[in-house]
């Protein structure tokens, strides 16, 4: 049987359905909900290990991040599916926008080489951030038009829009960033009923890519951070005072956390004793390792963990296909940003920059976040659209 296809007359119905019906109490939604407040009050535990005043900005922005997730989620997906492609156009508009030389400093300031942010004032905005929300949205709503991509041209429309954010997002340059777009893309590729080839396609490029890329496109200095995880590795600490410093005083303070931690005073000692960059931001794992020990660890990976099942949950209860690839993206996305920050962390990855869903201080990436979390909560309370078949079913 071929795929369905949405006709001109369906293009954005039936997604709205579950708004004007009773809204359902009962939903997996709730895990999302639990797990990221939970990850959110652990970010700023940490946080105010050794930077309290942060810790009470981080409060201030989680209680933004929760008034925006609620809004989200009162807005029906034909809403989303009708305005992503405006979020789209204005997310690019504003990645080119950090991208020119002659924006003032005052407005675009570089960090740690990377044009990145741009100075709201109160707090720093980072583009890639509504980027990878835009992403989720258009990619979804392609794919909900189409129906199963069982063909190269079908795949075209997505793989431009990939290239061309994580092009931008690399130039910055942010390359931790920008390879969170690959697990994310591929997910949702997959549920839509991709063929099986183009996948293992897919996979088989970027393995080819990946050697030539640095050798070829990657900077010194990204190249010798792989060049130290490697090191790091097979136990060689030539690296550990130069490049590879913020790695391995990372490792030793996941270590010095023991079972369940140390109280915050002797915490904030180890910290300040060690020198670790980045305790606040990239390397917060790190923190929360060495305040709540294994315990509060696993508490974390726990709650990371919930937050996948219940997106995965609500994908799988879907019969709507913009709603189920949108849960699928955001489930993805955040999963694969956590398994990236705490693999550098604990020395399995090379650092790149990437912070901690929910944990890291940042307005910008827990506004993010939350919001993702209000579209998922808003797909999960609505009694499934659509009929009773998967819509990628062939």
């Amino acid at each position: 049987m071929s795929p369905s296809r949405y006709t001109a007359t369906r293009l954005y119905s039936g997604t709205d359905a579950g708004f004007r019906l009773k809204l359902r109490v009962v939903t997996p939604a709730w895990l999302c909900v639990g797990a990221a407040l939970v990850l959110s009050v652990i970010g700023i535990l940490a946080i105010g290990t050794t930077r309290p005043e942060l810790a009470a900005r981080q409060s201030i922005f989680l209680m933004v991040g929760l008034a925006a997730s609620a809004m989200v989620a009162l807005v029906p997906p034909r809403v989303l599916r009708v305005t992503c492609w405006l979020v789209l156009a204005v997310a690019v508009a504003l990645l080119i926008f950090v991208l020119i030389p002659f924006v003032p400093k005052s407005l675009v300031t570089p960090r740690n080489g990377s044009r990145a942010w741009i100075n709201m004032g109160a707090a720093d905005f980072q583009p890639s951030e509504l980027a990878k929300i835009a992403f989720i949205l258009c990619s979804a709503q392609w794919y909900a038009l189409q129906g199963s991509p069982r063909s190269i041209a079908a795949l075209l429309p997505p793989i431009a829009i990939f290239g061309g954010v994580v092009g931008l997002i690399a130039l910055e340059p942010d390359l931790g960033s920008a390879l969170l777009f690959a697990p994310t893309i591929l997910a949702m590729t997959v549920v839509a009923g991709v063929r099986l080839r183009y996948v293992w396609l897919a996979i088989a490029a970027g393995a080819i890519a990946a050697p030539l890329a640095y050798f070829v496109a990657f900077k010194p200095y990204q190249r010798a951070r792989i060049d130290a995880i490697v090191a790091q590795i097979k136990g060689d600490d030539r690296y550990e005072s130069t490049i590879g410093f913020q790695g391995w005083r990372a490792m030793r303070l996941v270590g010095a956390g023991g079972v369940f931690g140390n109280d915050k005073e002797h915490a904030r000692e180890l910290i300040e004793r060690n020198r670790l960059p980045e305790e606040h931001n990239d390397m917060v794992f790190a923190v929360v390792c060495c305040r709540f020990g294994l315990a509060g660890a696993a508490v974390a990976l726990g709650c990371y963990a919930m937050f996948a099942f219940g997106a995965f949950a609500i994908a799988i209860s879907s019969r709507d296909g913009f709603c189920k690839l949108v849960a699928v993206g955001i489930g993805a996305l955040l999963f694969a940003q956590m398994t990236v920050n705490i693999g550098m962390t604990i020395g399995l990855l090379p650092i790149t920059g990437v912070t901690l869903p929910f944990t890291s201080y940042g307005g910008s990436s827990l506004l993010s976040c939350w919001v993702l979390t209000g579209l998922l909560f808003g797909i999960g309370i609505r009694p499934p659209a659509g009929g009773e078949k998967d819509p990628f079913d062939g």
